[in-house]
């Protein structure tokens, strides 16, 4: 299963970073996105848009095709909110 698989408000654990490439890895790495951590899927924006994702109490946004490259394995947690504005 890969990010742009997951449904809005979805909390999953990064399990394979290898297939995204080197620059879009340094810049997740230097946020704190790195294999093991927990995500939660906060947005999902339309017509192939980017998805918002929260890590490390953080909001980051990645292009859907870069989420596509990022393995996750779908776990279930509660603690995953969304916050409608």
């Amino acid at each position: 299963m890969n990010m742009a698989n997951l449904k809005k408000g979805s909390t999953a654990k990064i399990i394979d970073l290898s297939l995204a490439s080197d620059l879009v890895k340094q810049r997740l790495l230097d946020m704190g996105v790195v294999e093991g951590e927990n995500i939660c899927l906060k947005c999902v924006m339309p017509f192939g848009g980017p998805v918002l994702i929260e890590c490390c109490g953080q909001c980051i946004s990645i292009r859907r095709n870069e989420a596509a490259k990022i393995g996750v394995d779908d776990i279930v947690l509660t603690n995953c909110t969304i916050r409608e504005s």
